[in-house]
């Protein structure tokens, strides 16, 4: 039996040049066409809509701030206004069926915000997203993680408040408009 290689995939920095856009092509192609497959359930219309996500990423490329978010959130956040535009085209076209309904829009907002989430958790120090996560994610009081960590209740409070602060912060310069 021959193992396939595995490729290493490497990070990729931005799309200010066209090896860049190669680069990120082959590293992120096979997962947005994944979720856009899975978005749209059929495999045209989701090779048309990472097709449409690259253009305009190429386009936009020089609006691309890795300080901001990683570039795989930035292009998932363009795949999902590829597909929410799909949806709205079909809708205007009544004739052609809608691949899109208002229930897998929703579902996709609902896991591009977990990415926005995550990558906000990403941001804060090691114990501000243990103290955030254990208590608002697992539902744990401050008191109970304090005896876990040996440390006051009120360090614990208080890494939550500033953990809290920092995580709006994150969220507002990833554009996170629902909080």
């Amino acid at each position: 039996m021959v193992r396939p290689r595995l490729r290493l995939i490497t990070p990729v920095a931005g799309l200010g040049n066209d090896a860049e856009l190669c680069s990120a092509v082959r590293t992120y192609s096979g997962e947005l066409y994944g979720f856009a497959k899975r978005a749209l359930g059929d495999p045209g219309h989701a090779e048309d809509a990472v097709q449409e996500t690259f253009i305009r990423a190429w386009r936009a490329g020089s609006r691309f701030d890795p300080e901001l978010a990683s570039l795989r959130s930035w292009l998932f956040a363009i795949l999902r206004n590829v597909i929410i535009d799909a949806a709205r085209a079909r809708a205007i076209r009544p004739t052609v069926a809608a691949m899109v309904d208002r229930a897998t829009v929703d579902e996709i907002d609902g896991l591009l915000k977990g990415l926005v989430v995550e990558e906000a958790l990403r941001r804060l120090t090691e114990d501000h997203r243990y103290a955030v996560v254990q208590v608002y994610y697992q539902g744990r009081s401050a008191a109970d993680v304090a005896s876990e960590l040996d440390v006051p209740a009120a360090t614990v409070r208080s890494r939550l408040f500033y953990g809290l602060k920092a995580l709006r912060l994150s969220l507002d310069e990833l554009g996170w408009d629902d909080v």
